[in-house]
């Protein structure tokens, strides 16, 4: 079950993070840049949490080392940091992804600790 939840993660914030740095797929770019200006963030903003995003997404593979838990808990802090600007600014069901991926990258970082 973890070792599935770490593989849907880590697609989802590598999908997520490369866009927010690269910017290769433009309509979803576009609309989370839209996002960031409507919450008083930049550009450099969107890609320190693009880069947070590729960090986590690629450390919570090593589990059993501190380095799983710090790239669950870089995840916990985004998607915790996507549900307040959401529930700020948005809509609550703008914020669900982030709490599904919260949810999940809460259950990582506890079996990164009792691994």
């Amino acid at each position: 079950m973890l070792t599935v939840v770490i593989g849907f993660l880590s697609a989802f914030f590598l999908f997520a993070s490369s866009i927010k740095l690269f910017g290769w797929q433009k309509v979803i770019f576009e609309k989370q840049l839209e996002f960031f200006y409507s919450y008083g963030l930049n550009r450099q903003i969107m890609a320190l949490v693009g880069a947070v995003e590729m960090f986590g997404a690629i450390t919570i593979w090593f589990q059993g080392s501190w380095l799983g838990l710090l790239g669950a808990l870089a995840l916990c802090g985004t998607s915790a940091g996507a549900i307040f600007f959401h529930l700020r600014f948005d809509t609550w069901k703008d914020g669900i992804p982030a709490m599904v991926t919260l949810t999940l990258s809460v259950y990582v970082a506890a079996m990164s600790i009792y691994w």
